[in-house]
């Protein structure tokens, strides 16, 4: 299995935002709570759906994404 299969883009679930599979947990609520510095434990915790491979496969979506686009700072 592909880690990115975590991911789905559906226009009618969070407005076609990148969430994790079954959830409307959108990718970039786990990276924002990553950025902020929660523990993975703790992303965990206060999303009982999620599981750690949902976690990485946000990380990896980011890092595709990073690697598609430049962002001027």
């Amino acid at each position: 299995m592909n880690i990115l299969d975590r991911i789905s883009v559906d226009p009618e679930v969070c407005h076609g935002k990148a969430c994790i599979v079954g959830t409307r947990i959108m990718v970039s609520v786990i990276l924002d709570n990553l950025a902020a510095g929660m523990d993975r434990e703790d992303i965990l915790k206060s999303y009982p759906s999620l599981e750690p491979l949902d976690v990485d496969a946000a990380l990896a979506y980011a890092a595709l994404l990073a690697k598609e686009r430049y962002l001027a700072i």
